[in-house]
């Protein structure tokens, strides 16, 4: 029951993380496209790791990585009002670079079928 309960906060977190970011943030590092992975929230609701994935070149990735950080506490703020906790969970910002390494494990298996067919 607890599980259930623990995986409606996370997606409920993720969904307004997602919009915040999307709709409210107005800082203007952020210029590469991002997408919200995941959400954990720990059992006491005190913390979330929000894990993001970041499409851009080095330097996008970089600039927007930190504006997201310094905007956790903006973040907070408007998890806090929109979601009805008894805590609102600090934010921890973590980078989710899973999509990038299964393009890169698709790609080498391309090649290895292309050399095996030749």
């Amino acid at each position: 029951m607890a599980n259930y309960r623990n995986g409606r906060i996370n997606e409920e977190v993720r969904k307004e993380v997602s919009d915040i970011i999307r709709n409210q943030l107005k800082d203007p590092r952020i210029n590469a496209m991002v997408s919200v992975t995941d959400v954990k929230v720990t059992k006491d609701l005190r913390y979330a790791k929000v894990y993001v994935s970041i499409f851009g070149d080095d330097e996008q990735k970089k600039d927007t990585f930190n504006a997201l950080k310094s905007s956790s506490g903006f973040i907070r703020k408007e998890v806090g009002s929109r979601v009805k906790l008894r805590y609102t969970p600090e934010i921890m910002i973590e980078l989710d670079e899973s999509i990038e390494q299964g393009m890169h494990i698709d790609s080498l298996l391309e090649k290895i079928k292309e050399n095996r067919n030749e």
